[in-house]
């Protein structure tokens, strides 16, 4: 089927809901998220560039535009679950990346898979625009939790991936990440919500806390 298979699989992404099994008022699907993302890198890169970063702009819309494709065949695991053990975490990024390289294998012409091997690897490193990719990855859990926080939803689970995706975003040693805590956060944090969720109580603790490891993890 050649590269259409590729563009019929992307259909895939608008069903895959994220934070499945729990209540949300409002469903994020990965291809909404993988969207998301694309649109904080691109910010936080201009950032990193006015502060003297060389940024690589072909790589980084390579991996962020496709950063998630690989759940096309795993589905969408909760980030406790995926990251509860890094034996865990290891052997599901084995897998994914098993699976890519089938469907490239079957499906891409060959002349145009070396590319597609590039631009659909796990794309979070320690290089500037790996390190852009975590922190944007991160910052849609933030607002993802956040407007759920904001609504009114109680779920301890929403909670926990606010906090743990501000800790994650805290240990990336970026300008960007020192920018979003500065002056994007509080911002956030002050927008008016009737919640009974102490929103503010919730990042003030987070942000108390210790980051849990130094980048990367």
């Amino acid at each position: 089927m050649g590269i259409h298979a590729y563009f019929r699989s992307l259909d895939v992404l608008d069903r895959i809901i994220r934070c499945p099994g729990k209540f949300k008022f409002e469903e994020h699907s990965v291809a909404a998220h993988s969207w998301k993302v694309v649109q904080y890198a691109k910010t936080f890169a201009d950032i990193e560039e006015q502060q003297g970063a060389v940024i690589d702009w072909k790589k980084l819309y390579r991996i962020t535009s496709s950063h998630d494709y690989g759940e096309i065949f795993i589905g969408d695991i909760k980030t406790p679950v995926k990251h509860s053990s890094m034996q865990l975490r290891t052997l599901l990024q084995r897998v994914e990346e098993g699976m890519i390289h089938n469907f490239i294998e079957e499906h891409i012409p060959r002349e145009f898979k070396a590319i597609f091997q590039e631009q659909l690897r796990e794309g979070k490193d320690q290089s500037v625009e790996g390190m852009i990719l975590e922190a944007a990855d991160k910052l849609d859990q933030v607002y993802e939790a956040f407007s759920e926080l904001q609504r009114g939803n109680t779920e301890k689970e929403f909670v926990s991936m606010y906090r743990h995706a501000l800790l994650s975003i805290r240990r990336i040693p970026l300008k960007c990440v020192d920018y979003f805590f500065d002056s994007i956060l509080p911002d956030l944090v002050n927008e008016e919500s009737m919640s009974p969720v102490d929103i503010r109580k919730i990042t003030e603790e987070a942000l108390a806390s210790p980051p849990s490891q130094p980048y990367p993890a």
